[in-house]
């Protein structure tokens, strides 16, 4: 009996590490992802910064930005300081978001997105997703371009 025991809790501790990796993993672009999914990836990702490990929804993030947007921003060390600088840390941890299309055609989509920080202040972006028409791995997945720097629109109290 206690060797049956041992095998199914050996067994238990493998099924649950498993699935805590499965689930630690982050999305990766494909032509099947919408250009407003890709930036409700984000914005969720950036809502929930370290769910999954610390500054895991900036990784997130930087999976859908398109590779010219890449080339802007630096390596991904340089991404996340950019994310966490005055600019762009109103991001993480935010509160709620919005997304309304403001714009859009067969290569390139336009949003309007709209958050509330933790310090309940609102803050508008425009948020820009084009497909990549390149070969290779990202062919016709939806990416982002470009992210504005935000407009304050004040306090939600």
């Amino acid at each position: 009996m206690s060797k049956k025991f041992e095998i199914i809790f050996k067994v238990f501790i493998i099924l649950f590490f498993s699935i805590s990796i499965t689930k630690a993993e982050l999305l990766k672009p494909n032509s099947d992802i919408k250009p407003s999914k890709v930036v409700e990836i984000q914005l969720s990702g950036l809502q929930k910064n370290d769910l999954n490990y610390k500054d895991s929804g900036i990784e997130q993030t930087w999976n859908f930005a398109h590779p010219s947007n890449k080339k802007n921003t630096g390596p991904l060390p340089n991404f996340k300081m950019m994310i966490k600088g005055n600019s762009y840390q109103m991001l993480l941890n935010h509160l709620s978001h919005t997304i309304t299309q403001v714009g859009g055609g067969d290569k390139w989509a336009q949003f309007e997105v709209i958050i509330l920080d933790k310090d309940k202040i609102y803050h508008k972006f425009n948020w820009q997703v084009e497909k990549y028409t390149a070969e290779g791995p990202l062919k016709d997945c939806w990416l982002t371009t470009m992210v504005s720097s935000p407009i304050a629109l004040g306090s939600s109290i």
